[in-house]
């Protein structure tokens, strides 16, 4: 079979089409012909960083975490699956698992579900990673409806399918973004969207919440951004971050009584523990994208296999609008 292939780690590495041996079905798993995979921040991470993050393959490696595709082949003991079955998910590209930048891809059957029938292989590619994430992000949160829900980086690829999330669930929502594109993307989805360069938190707390502060704030962007939502948040409010790699002074989150709920959505990969869960997730997501409340966006650049290190360089540009997506 064709794959992508890279062969070092580095903010220049290439990658380069190989020849490898098809994987043959084991155990509680499936072999998919991948259609397509989309490009995510931490695939981007991979590359450039190698083994500096203790999830990067070893070398020659197949990146690509997420796909969908059809599935070719069935293990022992697989009987939620048959061959011919349309399917996506997130399952590989990371540790000793061969990624989705491939013809056919070896994927845990517990880490998949059906495609949502309304949406074409390229925009089911885009879903899982991110999907799972604002999925996850939100239940650990507790959302109910009517909250007032704030998602920092309502644009992003995380960000957009939260807010939709969000309305699904029946909470009144809000995103952070800046300039007319981000913002129009975040009001597109019926959310309300605030400029963070030009509003101050207390003037949009103010603003939209009376001065109490929302009751969830997700954050996606992270980092230093996390005191902004601290800020924002109201009383006893949830917090859920997907990059919290740093330290930070939690007095403010201390004294106002916040619970922070930290998003990994790779450790059943890594753990093997949970995977489960995450076929549930995207079951329910499905549904979800099936009854018309929730769809990707993406970029309107295309890629096929051969441009590989063309889609990670447009994501990491911070040009693109929707999830980058490689047509193999």
């Amino acid at each position: 079979m064709k794959a992508s292939t890279i062969t070092s780690y580095g903010e220049t590495a290439t990658f380069e089409i190989a020849d490898l041996p098809k994987p043959t079905p084991t155990a509680g798993h499936v072999v998919v012909r991948v259609a397509a995979s989309s490009v995510n921040t931490i695939d981007t991470m991979i590359r450039s960083m190698g083994t500096d993050l203790p999830l990067s393959p070893a070398l020659p490696a197949v990146l690509g975490m997420d796909f969908a595709g059809v599935v070719e082949a069935v293990g022992e003991g697989v009987t939620e699956f048959a061959i011919g079955d349309e399917v996506y998910g997130c399952a590989g590209g990371l540790a000793d698992l061969q990624g989705a930048l491939a013809e056919f891809m070896l994927a845990d059957a517990r880490l998949i579900a059906h495609k949502p029938e309304s949406l074409s292989m390229r925009e089911a590619a885009a879903m899982p990673l991110v999907g799972i994430t604002a999925y996850e992000g939100l239940e650990r949160a507790g959302i109910t409806a009517g909250q007032k829900v704030l998602v920092q980086g309502g644009a992003g690829g995380v960000g957009h399918l939260a807010l939709q999330l969000a309305k699904h669930f029946g909470a009144d929502v809000y995103g952070t973004g800046t300039g007319d594109a981000q913002l129009a993307v975040i009001n597109g989805y019926g959310a309300t969207g605030i400029d963070f360069a030009t509003t101050k938190i207390a003037d949009y707390v103010a603003q939209y919440t009376g001065g109490a502060g929302f009751d969830i704030i997700f954050d996606t962007v992270g980092g230093a951004n996390m005191t902004n939502s601290f800020e924002a948040a109201a009383l006893n409010a949830n917090i859920a971050s997907t990059v919290s790699l740093l330290e930070i002074d939690l007095s403010p989150a201390h004294f106002k009584g916040l619970s922070l709920h930290i998003i990994f959505m790779l450790l059943p990969m890594l753990s093997g523990q949970g995977c489960a869960k995450h076929g549930e997730i995207l079951a329910k997501l499905a549904e979800i994208v099936d009854a018309g409340a929730m769809k990707p966006l993406l970029d309107d650049t295309t890629f096929g296999l051969d441009r590989v290190g063309d889609a990670y360089d447009r994501l990491t540009s911070g040009k693109a609008i929707g999830k980058v997506v490689v047509e193999v």
